[in-house]
């Protein structure tokens, strides 16, 4: 008998590419993407200001980029911190641009690069940060403008800090219920309740893993948006006391979800209606009412339980709680900017821009471009490509350059027919409202961003140039695909070895707490918290890595199962702190469970040359 024909698979790298984001569309985003960008852009042609309205419209652009879905005061830091470096890049990218001779000006723009990608290693705020550093460097330098660096630089942060405006002004969906302030943040405690809910419904099942996965998700997104800036240190209303407290006390209950999880047993569906109804009263901003009691027959249930007494009380008390985070110090972020993620990182933003802004005056020089005088398009597009957080980079190349080819042939029927400069601005506004709905996918994001750009480049005086940006789009691509496998200095997948060296790390610092049988719940939930991010992390990162061309991704090989190992590791030991508070201290059994999981990890952590953890497992 025959054996059927194994089914087709696409590579990872083609897969990738093909695949976008799903998720609802937020209205409240495109209202303010059309409010932003366009209405700048008609106010400055109105003054006779068109090219400081050319800048604030980029800036307003890039923010709208990274206006993603979230609380207002995780908006302040995720727009404002990279509108502050694109006012820094524009300024400095002015002056050289002007005094500067070629050749200082690569070596200027490879330095810039270095820094910028060091820094986007910390995460993603200092990665947008880094991207629009260099963005605006770019622009800076290449878009000649009458006005003086610093005019350019307030019209960029006047640009990002009218969408931020809009972002903490304008009622979003979940603002009603309780302070108009919060919006992102009830959502985002809500749904860390019902993560819980759907990990206890899984318990016992295959999909316990992706739930757990899910849950560090939710409270990940949860920390984030109650963490933002305040203006004191402290909650500073009741609305916010409330919250806070709400999500401190998801984190028994997640701590025992876990835990039960683990454990690999079936329960019953009576126990995921406690944490059902504590969402819905987060939600709905309403007392949670009587809440059903689990069966308390073994610690993990007990423990629930507890927690969701705990909860009730909270929820009507509503006195606050601790976020249970920690901030870095800068001596802990210059580790993750100059270690091995960061400098494999930073020399390839340092190549990719120096090299791209090199051959984009090389051109220049020798008239390639024709009458404008603007070369950054080349230059700016190598950020966007050499950049990992948008994705593997096959899949950045493939999106990049079918989105600019899109974007440019629409751009060029558009500016066929209308009228010049009210039509533009129109498309400007246009393009501004879809940003929101193309970042689901690179192509479709490159396709509005490439026809918003040269609608405002035209508005500035600048003639249509499609044909030429697409032939800067492919050798962007080109340079960036050539740098992308250079090797570097050092072991490859540098970046992917840093987060699972930080996983391993948090993950020791976790485990060597609970098995102190220290009484500090308090502490045990932080370095929770931070195991839990890390791996997180580490999983993205490594997933990350693993759709890139066969060259690079083979330098991800192992990593998923050392992941899955430190996965395991951080469950059991969030079962061995359950039955800690239970008993008072850990069973032999506890340990040697323990000490199972850390011989698994070290089969496969030498692949990785990780440093594991090394902790006493004696009582």
């Amino acid at each position: 008998m025959s054996r059927p024909a194994p089914a087709f698979r696409l590579p990872p790298w083609l897969a990738h590419a093909l695949r976008a984001q799903r998720a609802p569309v937020s209205w409240s985003a495109v209202t303010r993407g059309a409010l932003s960008a366009g209405p700048l852009l008609l106010t400055a042609v109105l003054l006779d200001r068109t090219a400081l309205g050319v800048i604030a419209a980029i800036a307003a652009m890039l923010a709208g980029i990274n206006d993603r879905p979230g609380s207002r005061r995780a908006a302040v830091k995720r727009l404002g911190l990279p509108a502050l470096a694109g006012a820094a890049g524009l300024l400095v990218g002015t002056y050289a641009g002007v005094h500067a001779d070629p050749v200082v000006l690569t070596l200027l723009f490879t330095g810039i690069g270095l820094l910028a990608g060091g820094v986007s290693a910390v995460g993603p705020v200092a990665s947008g940060a880094g991207t629009q550093l260099l963005v605006a460097s770019a622009v800076g330098a290449g878009m000649p403008a009458p006005e003086a660096g610093w005019a350019r630089a307030l019209a960029f942060v006047l640009g990002a800090g009218w969408l931020l405006g809009l972002r903490l002004l304008l009622p979003t969906p979940g603002a009603t219920a309780g302070d108009f302030r919060f919006d992102g943040e009830r959502v985002a405690v809500a749904a860390v309740y019902d993560a819980v809910a759907d990990l206890l419904d899984a318990a016992g099942t295959e999909a316990a893993v992706a739930r757990r996965v899910a849950l560090t998700a939710a409270l990940d997104h949860a920390q984030d948006a109650l963490a933002g800036p305040r203006l004191r240190r402290y909650a500073s209303s009741s609305a916010e006391r409330r919250l806070h407290a709400q999500y401190a006390a998801a984190l028994p209950l997640a701590e025992a979800a876990t835990a039960l999880a683990w454990a690999g047993e079936p329960v019953t569906g009576r126990t995921s209606e406690g944490p059902r109804r504590l969402a819905a009263a987060v939600r709905e901003n309403t007392h949670t009412g009587p809440l059903p009691a689990p069966h308390r027959s073994v610690p993990a249930l007990r423990a629930l339980d507890d927690a969701l007494l705990h909860a009730a009380d909270a929820f009507d008390r509503g006195s606050g709680g601790d976020l249970h985070t920690r901030n870095r110090s800068v001596r802990d972020l210059l580790r993750v900017a100059f270690g091995a993620g960061g400098r494999e990182y930073g020399l390839r933003v340092a190549l990719c821009f120096g090299a791209s802004a090199a051959v984009a005056q090389a051109l220049h020089h020798a008239r390639w471009y024709g009458q404008h005088t603007h070369w950054y398009w080349l230059p700016a597009t190598a950020v966007f490509l050499v950049k990992p957080d948008l994705g593997p980079l096959a899949s950045r190349l493939l999106s990049r350059a079918a989105g600019t080819v899109l974007g440019a042939l629409l751009f060029a029927g558009f500016a066929a027919v209308l009228p010049r400069p009210e039509g533009l601005v129109v498309l400007v506004t246009l393009c501004g409202a879809l940003i929101p709905v193309s970042t689901r996918h690179f192509a479709a994001q490159t396709t509005v961003v490439t026809v918003l750009v040269l609608a405002l480049v035209m508005v500035g005086g600048e003639p249509q140039a499609s044909v030429s940006r697409i032939g800067e789009t492919l050798l962007a691509c080109a340079i960036v695909l050539v740098v992308g496998h250079l090797p570097m200095p050092g072991q490859r997948g540098g970046g992917v070895r840093a987060r699972l060296a930080a996983a391993g790390d948090a993950t020791q610092a976790y485990l060597a707490h609970v098995l102190s049988e220290s009484a500090d719940r308090a502490t045990r939930w932080t370095l929770r918290r931070e195991a839990y991010r890390a791996l997180a992390e580490a999983r993205t990162a490594m997933a990350l890595t693993a759709a890139e061309l066969p060259p690079l991704a083979r330098h991800s090989e192992g990593a998923d199962e050392i992941v899955a190992s430190l996965e395991r590791l951080a469950d059991a030991t969030t079962a061995c702190a359950v039955h800690l508070d239970d008993s008072g201290h850990l069973s032999a059994h506890d340990r040697e469970q323990i000490a199972a999981l850390l011989a698994e990890l070290a089969k496969d952590g030498e692949r990785a040359r990780l440093r594991l953890p090394e902790v006493p497992l004696a009582g």
